[in-house]
């Protein structure tokens, strides 16, 4: 880091990416920019994912605590997400995946829409146990199904799988987002590779086998990612399910605006 300015920028970056990915996903949009410029697409990944390991697993533990989260249902479910993800990882390696960003742009137009026209969603969780249809059903969407969108394009992974959780779990957004914690935990996330313009399934094998990370900016925001993560958990529970789906239509419109400007600027 070159001067106390970018070091300071950086460590917002990841508070600030914290806060946002425990409430309701979304911190890479974040954390990636803050990194130095010109960082190379591949250590942009590897750094991103050493950062958000902390990060993400201080807001599970936190909600693994103080929420209602099924456990064992949420590894599960992340386990399927870690199939699901590598199967759109190799796909995304032969194919470009830009003719894909249009659809998703009227995907999360239509998401939002479904949220501000239903004020009660995810408000309250369904009364009764959770049963085991709907469980199944979460592994094949939330875990199978999302995993394997994150794989193949990736942005908006953490948003929509707690809207998946929701309607499908019948989970509250607090609940949700607690649960998509412990489903980070156990998927890798490929979208930054994506993001960058690498294919996932080259930038994430050279990410685990050759190291690539850059150790001082990682190291330097993993020590703030996990205290914004914490604070964000302790703030999503705090503020209830009302304020969750405020920062996930911020998250969604920001995620739509980010899409929008890429294709058209394309």
């Amino acid at each position: 880091m070159r001067s106390a300015a970018s070091r300071s920028l950086l460590c917002l970056a990841a508070l600030a990416a914290g806060w946002i990915d425990a409430v309701v996903g979304g911190g890479g949009l974040l954390l990636l920019p803050g990194l130095p410029a010109g960082t190379p697409a591949v250590d942009a990944l590897g750094t991103n994912k050493a950062v958000a390991i902390v990060g993400t697993s201080g807001a599970a533990v936190t909600y693994a605590r103080r929420a209602p989260v099924d456990v064992p249902t949420a590894v599960r479910i992340g386990l399927a997400a870690l199939a699901g993800a590598s199967g759109g990882a190799v796909l995304a390696a032969g194919m470009s995946t830009e003719v894909l960003k249009p659809v998703i742009l009227v995907v999360l137009l239509g998401v939002a829409a479904f949220v501000i026209l239903r004020p009660s969603f995810g408000t309250a969780p369904a009364p009764g146990p959770v049963t085991r249809r709907r469980v199944l059903a979460a592994i094949g969407l939330a875990g199978l199904g999302i995993g394997f969108y994150d794989g193949l394009v990736g942005p908006g992974t953490g948003t929509f799988l707690v809207l998946a959780l929701t309607a499908v779990l019948h989970l509250d957004l607090v609940t949700a987002s607690a649960t998509a914690k412990i489903v980070n935990c156990c998927s890798p996330k490929f979208s930054a590779a994506l993001e960058q313009g690498v294919p996932p399934s080259r930038a994430h094998r050279r990410c685990v086998w050759q190291g690539a990370v850059l150790w001082q900016p990682a190291g330097l925001m993993a020590l703030f990612n996990p205290a914004g993560g914490t604070l964000g958990a302790h703030t999503a529970l705090k503020k209830g399910s009302g304020f969750v789906r405020t920062v996930l239509l911020v998250m969604v419109f920001t995620l739509v605006a980010k899409l929008a400007y890429e294709q058209w600027t394309a």
